[in-house]
């Protein structure tokens, strides 16, 4: 049987907290009801915080501005790593000629393909003028047409030998209590699938996040893995991500994965967190 624990008494035992940010801070309503009061006690406390977020469609400062939106105070732009943060600094340091191709919003290209090289939404590659396309980014799951531009990503790929990124590493995301759908990271592994290819992932469960992170953090102090408490609600990305770089982990029950079905997920995965607690709210 799952001993539920208050997470305020998990907290407390840590030096540093790092959260996910869907199903922990924020859901498909809104901000998480008491989310600010576990932020304040955290500060209270003394407690560095630091949010991880498979997310490659804003900025930090974007992605800060919207926690405002929602009603959440005081997270500045250096407390919040992104999956997509890391997809930008791959393709500066490893791309430095020709055209970037992608699928996803030009918000989020805008943004992460900043690396000075033209870009190319995938609905407009025309494939008598594709020599000097040189990489291919998995942006996000929106902006696109599915049908028509998952097709055309495949058959650039097959004619082109060239890096695959993948700045969203999630596969499902929920968009109410019950449902969810398809995130890039699904999509990507789709076409991996077909191909019999190998891309290039950022986001957890893989380590570039969590050493980012760690790294950044010890710029403002002296933290060990073992002073560091990673929160979050899925078992796949957040817990794995965390045990495999060697931090405590908590799996919370406000987002991916429920209270009824918790037990049969941890014990069918092999994923095991260190704690369990119902949200960051209790």
């Amino acid at each position: 049987m799952m001993e539920i624990l208050s997470f305020f008494a998990v907290a407390e035992k840590y030096k540093a907290v790092f959260l996910d940010s869907y199903g922990v801070i924020k859901n498909h309503k809104g901000l998480i009801e008491g989310a600010q009061n576990t932020i304040d006690f955290l500060r209270s406390r003394d407690i560095a915080i630091r949010i991880l977020t498979n997310d490659a469609s804003r900025s930090q400062q974007q992605q800060a501005e919207s926690f405002l939106k929602l009603g959440l105070k005081g997270i500045d732009t250096h407390e919040i790593v992104t999956s997509g943060m890391m997809a930008k600094q791959f393709l500066q340091q490893k791309i430095l000629g020709g055209r970037i191709a992608y699928l996803g919003t030009e918000n989020s290209a805008e943004y992460i393909l900043q690396s000075g090289l033209e870009h190319v939404a995938i609905r407009d590659v025309q494939f008598d003028a594709i020599d000097d396309i040189s990489a291919f980014v998995f942006l996000d799951d929106e902006g696109f047409d599915w049908n028509t531009d998952i097709n055309k990503t495949v058959n650039l790929l097959r004619r082109r030998n060239i890096p695959v990124i993948v700045a969203n590493s999630d596969k499902l995301y929920p968009v109410s209590r019950n449902d969810v759908s398809v995130a890039t990271g699904g999509i990507a592994k789709l076409v991996e699938n077909m191909l019999t290819k190998k891309f290039i992932h950022f986001g957890k469960p893989d380590t570039q996040m969590f050493m980012y992170a760690y790294d950044e953090l010890n710029l403002s102090g002296s933290f060990s893995k073992q002073e560091i408490l990673m929160v979050g609600d899925n078992l796949n990305t957040d817990i794995l991500g965390g045990n495999k770089f060697g931090l405590k982990t908590t799996l919370v029950l406000s987002g991916n994965t429920s209270a009824a079905d918790a037990e049969l997920q941890i014990n069918a995965s092999g994923i095991i967190p260190d704690y369990i607690c119902a949200s960051i709210v209790s």
